[in-house]
């Protein structure tokens, strides 16, 4: 019998790319990038050029269909594979990214009467101007008793559907009238594959993103209606459609998308997924005890459970939310890779630039090395990563960042460490919300672009939480997972897996050298982590506000 392969297409936030993926082993055959030609939407609409407000993110739903028709067959012509053998497609994708689609199914922004107005377009994970809508959620659910409330770690995300639907009902009424339903864009890009006659729902985005649950459903008419009698019959209405676990095949390719993609028709599709969860698979985890750091942009943590706890700031538990039989935990950083960019890009003097180009190497890798030289505490400062807000385990997108103990002295690269050291402590703190109520942590493992790029990064992250960490071998462990996933779908019989502990355990790899704690290091760092902790609740749990007080002052002189 001819080998069998599968696809996987990791949806970032300003690309997309496919992995081909041999199912014997899971080795990557070919992979291909394709940069979203209209990139984040943060400024202002294309063609029209109307001005978006603060804290907006958008998308092209274009985009993410030309990373079907242009990284697809770009894999399938690298690989030389015979179409033949290619049994299943998966993909996933950033969350909460949605969109409202009419009843035909397509984007409401495609629809040249309604393209000028920003709502009508895809809402990116990163989208935060439904804060308003956010706090307003998280008040009423607390002040109703709402049993969902501390399965999301107390507080609902403006990142997330409602905060976003109801956005549009405020801001929008119109299209919130003309839409037929509120899409997960990883939900759409599958019935854009399938056909839309029947569009599922993925349990992982609803789960951790809509307030679904698999016993309960979503929260109660009563509920919507004490938000706004408007939103009373919105699951109903505007979020219905069935709820399937991951690894279920969502349809089949339709000949029309198989010309565009370079495949054959009627091979299985996965249900959507999100990145970071299909990279959970990925990496080889499919029982408790694990957490996986997807790290990229943000950091997205992910662990197995076997019975529901509550855990502060937690982004979600959800039954199946990960690996089918178990229950997900969610947590996360909102900015990671972020901060380490911005300081790249905003606050490093020009010399620093001059010497890296004289050595050959880029700013980052010159930070990196001349950082590394410094032992732990050495530079006498200490960081808050609330760069871009707070996900885990505060939940506050109003927070900001901060840098302690600057001096006359201060060089780019100790600035630098303490940004890496930040975000190591933000980690740390989700590691002891989990493990001291009852969800054990015992080591970590970590995949994405960092890992794999910067040693002193995943050194502190060992030191700080005195776990040793093991490394996606994968530089796609999103796109693996989702090949992995879309392989289940396919099943056994057509040469894929039954399910995704069969396909993990043939397909995962880490690396076989690992990051351990250094004794000598953990004690300082330990030292470090206490002083964090103070300045942390400090400025993030409201005995002084002087962050919000700050961006109020920010917008009055704004407008």
């Amino acid at each position: 019998m001819s080998k069998k392969y599968a696809i996987g297409v990791d949806y970032g936030t300003e690309s997309g790319r496919a992995v081909l993926v041999d199912l014997s082993d899971g080795t990557e055959v070919a992979d291909h990038v394709t940069p979203y030609p209209h990139n984040v939407i943060d400024e202002k609409l294309p063609i029209s050029g109307i001005k978006l407000e603060y804290d907006w993110a958008l998308q092209h739903p274009q985009d993410y269909l030309e990373v079907l028709t242009r990284s697809v067959p770009a894999v399938v012509q690298a690989s030389g594979v015979d179409p033949a053998d290619i049994i299943g497609l998966g993909i996933d994708f950033t969350a909460c990214t949605m969109l409202p689609v009419d009843a035909q199914g397509q984007p409401l922004c495609f629809n040249p009467e309604l393209t000028n107005n920003p709502h009508s377009w895809v809402k990116l994970w990163k989208h935060h101007a439904a804060q308003d809508e956010a706090n307003l959620i998280n008040e009423i659910a607390e002040r109703r008793g709402e049993d969902f409330l501390p399965r999301y770690g107390g507080k609902i995300s403006s990142e997330w559907m409602i905060a976003k639907v109801w956005q549009i009902l405020n801001e929008a009424p119109d299209i919130y009238e003309q839409t037929d339903r509120f899409l997960e864009a990883t939900d759409w890009v599958v019935s854009q594959m399938t056909g839309t006659a029947e569009i599922v729902r993925n349990s992982c985005t609803a789960g951790y993103k809509a307030i679904w649950h698999k016993k309960k459903g979503y929260p109660s008419d009563e509920f919507f209606k004490a938000l706004d009698p408007r939103l009373e019959n919105v699951t109903q209405t505007k979020l219905r459609g069935e709820v399937v676990a991951l690894g279920t095949k969502a349809g089949e390719l339709t000949e029309s998308m198989a010309a565009l993609m370079g495949l054959q028709p009627g091979i299985a599709i996965a249900v959507g997924n999100v990145d970071a969860h299909a990279a959970v698979p990925g990496v080889g985890v499919v029982t408790p005890g694990k957490l996986v750091m997807a790290m990229g942009t943000s950091i997205c943590h992910m662990l197995l459970g076997t019975e529901e706890r509550e855990v502060e700031g937690m982004c979600g538990v959800v039954e199946d939310g990960i690996i089918p039989g178990y229950l997900g935990y969610e947590a996360g950083q909102s900015a990671v890779g972020d901060i380490f960019a911005w300081y790249v890009e905003q606050g490093v003097p020009a010399y620093v630039q001059a010497a890296a180009e004289q050595e050959g190497t880029n700013v980052h890798e010159w930070l990196e090395r001349h950082a590394s030289a410094y032992k732990p505490g050495e530079t006498g400062l200490l960081a808050l990563d609330w760069w871009n807000g707070n996900r885990s385990v505060l939940v506050d997108t109003e927070l900001n960042g901060l840098i302690l103990g600057y001096s006359l002295l201060t060089k780019p690269e100790e600035v630098y460490r303490s940004l890496l050291e930040a975000t190591a402590y933000g980690t740390r703190k989700i590691v002891d919300a989990f493990h001291n109520n009852g969800v054990e942590v015992q080591e970590l493992y970590a995949c994405g672009g960092l890992p794999q790029k910067n040693r002193l990064l995943m050194q502190i992250y060992a030191d700080v939480t005195n776990r040793e960490i093991k490394v996606a071998d994968s530089k796609q462990t999103p796109a693996l997972g989702a090949a992995m996933f879309g392989a289940v779908a396919a099943g056994a019989a057509k040469g894929g897996y039954d399910n995704i502990v069969d396909a993990a355990q043939k397909m995962a790899r880490v690396r076989k050298d690992t990051f351990k704690p250094i004794p000598e290091n953990v004690a300082v760092y330990e030292r470090l982590y206490q002083e964090y902790s103070k300045l942390h609740d400090y400025f993030g749990r409201g005995e002084n506000d002087v962050m919000k007080r700050l961006r109020a002052i920010r917008e009055e002189a704004r407008h």
